[in-house]
């Protein structure tokens, strides 16, 4: 599940860069995301250690700063105001975050899991909604804890 949700955090982290948030906001973003993606994976059955680990936290650093990292890099595109299909028509590769944006989406609200990120990153992709706005509206939010105790 690591592996996988990931790549929709780090189209979250690359449109933060695109639109022109710094370090301190990709670190947000980061650090939320792992906190959804684990809340997903327990639900789901997972050890929450594993996500502290290379499959949940180093694999998600690296994705979500790379501009190696084909999600990142869609996601910056995103955030310069390319139109999704323009970015994935360009891209020439496979950007899976897209779709796992959508299942992730899916499987959180059958399970009634809070996952803010990959929701802001459904609207952005299924739904139309500007990313400046989402992503704006997704910084704004009031802080809480991370991880549930």
């Amino acid at each position: 599940m690591g592996a996988a949700l990931k790549n929709v955090i780090a189209i979250g982290a690359g449109a933060a860069v695109g639109l022109g948030y710094g370090a301190n906001t990709k670190a947000a973003l980061i650090t939320r995301g792992l906190a959804e993606i684990s809340r997903l994976g327990v639900k789901m059955g997972a050890d929450p250690q594993t996500f502290m680990g290379l499959s949940g936290v180093g694999d998600l650093i690296v994705t979500a700063t790379s501009e190696h990292s084909r999600n990142w890099r869609a996601g910056n595109q995103l955030g310069h105001g390319e139109r999704l299909q323009d970015v994935l028509d360009n891209m020439g590769q496979v950007v899976e975050g897209v779709s796992t944006a959508k299942v992730a989406h899916e499987l959180a609200v059958k399970e009634h899991v809070d996952m803010p990120i990959t929701n802001a990153i459904y609207s952005v992709l299924y739904e139309e909604q500007p990313i400046n706005t989402v992503i704006k509206e997704l910084m704004a939010r009031d802080a809480k804890p991370e991880f549930d105790n």
